[in-house]
C-alpha cells in the first residue's frame, strides 16, 4: 500500500513521519509527474488552503486529484485539507474540490492566538490529543456523512464515503491512531 501526501505547502512532512511509524509506504506529491505513481490513498495536509488550492491549479495537479477523489480514492484531510474538500464554506465564497458534503467555517477559532490543544473522543478510536491551529470547524454535515468528533459543541471530524476530514492536526501530536484508522479504511 502506498499513500500520496500532497506536498506543495503545509505540514506534509509530519504526516510522512506518522506513516513511517506505521510502516506505511508513501510518496510526496510535489508536481504533476508525481501523480503517475500509483497510490492507494491520499493525504491533504494542513497549511494554507488558499495557497494550496492556487498551487495545485498552477502545477496542473488540481483536476487529476479531484477526479481521483470523485472516483473513490480514500483521502484523509486535515485542517486546510478539510477546507479543500468542503462542498461549501460558510464564511468564504471559494470552493476547491467540493467533494465532501459538509459546510466548513474557515479560521473558526480565530487567528493564531486562538490556537489550542485539547483531548477529545474520536469515533472508532477513543480519546486522542487534538491540536487546533487557526482551525476550521464543520458547521453542518449532510445526512450521508458520519460525525467523527466534536469539541465544545462544534463538529471537528467527519467522514463521507472515501473521505475523512478533520479540523485539527493529528500529525503534530505523534498519536498514530487516526492515520491507522485511515489506512484500515483503504
Amino acid at each position: 500500500m502506498r499513500i500520496g501526501i500532497v506536498a506543495v505547502q503545509g505540514a506534509f512532512a509530519e504526516h510522512g513521519k506518522l506513516l513511517e511509524k506505521l510502516n506505511a509506504d508513501y510518496i510526496e506529491l510535489r508536481k504533476k509527474e508525481d501523480l503517475k505513481t500509483a497510490i492507494d490513498g491520499l493525504i491533504l495536509p494542513g497549511g494554507e488552503s488558499t495557497v494550496q488550492g492556487k498551487l495545485l491549479k498552477e502545477l496542473d495537479m488540481f483536476d487529476p486529484l479531484k477526479a481521483e477523489i470523485q472516483e473513490g480514492l480514500p483521502v484523509l484531510a486535515t485542517c486546510a485539507g478539510l477546507i479543500l474538500l468542503a462542498e461549501k464554506l460558510s464564511n468564504d465564497d471559494h470552493i476547491y474540490f467540493g467533494t465532501m458534503p459538509v459546510t466548513v467555517r474557515r479560521n473558526a477559532y480565530g487567528r493564531q492566538l486562538g490556537s489550542f490543544h485539547t483531548r477529545g473522543r474520536f469515533a472508532h478510536v477513543g480519546e486522542i490529543p487534538m491540536t487546533f491551529i487557526r482551525a476550521p470547524y464543520i458547521d453542518s454535515v449532510s445526512e450521508d456523512a458520519e460525525i467523527l468528533a466534536q469539541v465544545d459543541g462544534h463538529i471537528v471530524g467527519a467522514a463521507y464515503k472515501n473521505q475523512m476530514g478533520i479540523s485539527f492536526h493529528p500529525e503534530l501530536d505523534g498519536d498514530p491512531r487516526i492515520h491507522q484508522m485511515f489506512l484500515n479504511r483503504i
